[in-house]
């Protein structure tokens, strides 16, 4: 891989009416396309000292300057940090997240994050610095478990982008709620931020994205019910304020969890969990599933209300 600016190219005869993106793509394999068309439409490759379009044909003889961006600060530094590994392959690296671990540095949270993890575990590859400050596709909140999808090249990491904002990966989620929802349903909302809180989020909104979420419910208890959950969009928060707003909110979520919020037997977080996630794999176009076994705590929550501990029993209410 190039770590700095290749002397300017000449055009030959059978490059004549090439595309310049393509042009660089057959020069320069080792980039994708679409950073090549970045570059390109940020002036950092020019023709005959003019900067073009990605679609501008060539003719021989034209001379092609590529000017490498000078590499970001490295912010992220590996360590060695727990975690557990459900797939990989020199795409991509599928994840089982542990709740409490926060996927990516930020304000509070400068290190210990799943990022300075998976940095450390491929520290061998190549350009791993930039790999890693985009290749975490999505996100989960630090309080939910379960599968998580990395990307570990830019290749991989357009192609799940791409498949993030069609709709094309399918996330389910496993949940504990208070309430009796209807057996299954839809909700189907605008979606922002509070204007009240700056922390929390809400589908009362008079302007925002559209956010979908479907729900099953597998089984109910006298207050509590195990949920299913679909997600259509990835708002941040989308099922805890669809279910809190809705009136049934999570098991153990200080943030929305209303009164209900530290009613949890034996967990000290909201009962999320990220159960499976499907998509199509960015290079053999191969359908894809994975799933994250519930973790030991909401696992024994669930035990807890099945065997009719906490409130005597079971009652249907359908």
């Amino acid at each position: 891989m190039l770590t700095t600016s290749p002397p300017p190219l000449i055009v030959q005869a059978a490059d004549e009416g090439r595309r310049l993106d393509a042009f660089l793509v057959k020069v320069f394999p080792k980039f994708s396309r679409a950073r090549l068309q970045r570059w390109i439409a940020e002036g950092q490759v020019r023709v005959d000292g003019l900067p073009l379009s990605p679609a501008k044909r060539l003719r021989p003889g034209q001379s092609v300057q590529l000017t490498l961006p000078p590499p970001p600060p490295m912010g992220l530094l590996p360590e060695l940090l727990p975690f557990e590994l459900l797939f990989e392959d020199e795409d991509l690296l599928v994840v089982n997240k542990a709740a409490g671990m926060v996927v990516h540095p930020g304000a509070g949270n400068p290190r210990g994050t799943l990022a300075n993890a998976l940095l450390q575990h491929v520290q061998n590859g190549p350009h791993l610095s930039e790999a890693f400050r985009l290749g975490i596709v999505h996100r989960l909140d630090k309080e939910t478990s379960g599968v998580l999808l990395v990307a570990k090249n830019e290749d991989a990491m357009v192609f799940l982008q791409r498949a993030f904002a069609n709709r094309a990966v399918q996330k389910t989620y496993w949940a504990l709620a208070w309430g009796c929802p209807p057996r299954e349903g839809s909700f189907r909302t605008l979606y922002g931020r509070s204007p009240h809180n700056r922390l929390k989020f809400t589908s009362r909104v008079k302007r925002g994205r559209e956010a979908v979420t479907h729900f099953r419910v597998l089984r109910q208890y006298d207050k509590l019910c195990q949920l299913e959950l679909r997600l259509e969009t990835g708002r941040t928060h989308q099922i805890r304020v669809h279910l809190s707003e809705a009136g049934f909110p999570l098991l153990g979520d200080k943030l929305y969890g209303g009164s209900q919020k530290n009613n949890a037997r034996h967990m000290q977080r909201q009962a999320l969990h990220a159960w499976k996630i499907a998509f199509e794999h960015p290079r053999t176009k191969r359908s894809m599933l994975f799933e994250a076994p519930l973790p030991e705590d909401m696992h024994t929550e669930t035990k807890t209300w099945e065997q009719g501990e906490t409130h005597g029993g079971q009652k249907k209410c359908f």
